[in-house]
């Protein structure tokens, strides 16, 4: 077992050895999307590891080609379905920003602010600004990404 940092939210996980990080952040109830099917080929399970890189699998060359279309991946970023955890003090720091994997998600928000910023769930671009109204016509602009999603699991 291999224990697993997670910040800004200062909790840790026991993970099994070669168990990814995807499923040790759905362990913690973080709710990250995988709009993709954990194939490396979304932005939802987009995260940046502060600590202990070389304590995870190599990125693979898919995951890298993902990451090259990521709206602010760096050197850091990993997938975490990608990622499997090989040794001790990996410490995985959530990116700001919620995915949406379709546009009815947003509907409960629908005139509020957005507390965080809302994310494209293919190349994690910021679709709604943090602190921006949730609007009727903005969501009517973003139908578009269902299709977007729904050709991606289709691909897969």
């Amino acid at each position: 077992m291999k224990t697993l940092k997670f910040e800004p939210i200062n909790e840790t996980l026991q993970v099994a050895t070669q168990s990814d990080l995807l499923e040790a952040l759905l362990a913690k109830d973080l709710e990250v999307l995988t709009a993709c099917g954990g194939k490396g080929l979304c932005s939802t399970c987009h995260v940046f590891i502060k600590q202990g890189a070389d304590k995870l699998t190599p990125p693979t060359d898919r995951e890298q080609r993902t990451l090259g279309m990521i709206t602010g991946a760096n050197p850091r970023s990993r997938l975490a379905c990608q990622a499997r955890v090989l040794g001790e003090g990996v410490v995985v720091q959530l990116p700001e920003g919620m995915y949406i994997e379709k546009v009815e998600d947003l509907m409960r928000y629908l005139g509020q602010r957005a507390q965080t910023s809302i994310l494209h769930p293919i190349n994690g671009s910021v679709l709604i600004e943090k602190g921006k109204i949730i609007t009727r016509s903005r969501l009517e602009e973003l139908k578009h990404l269902n299709c977007e999603v729904q050709a991606l699991r289709a691909a897969t």
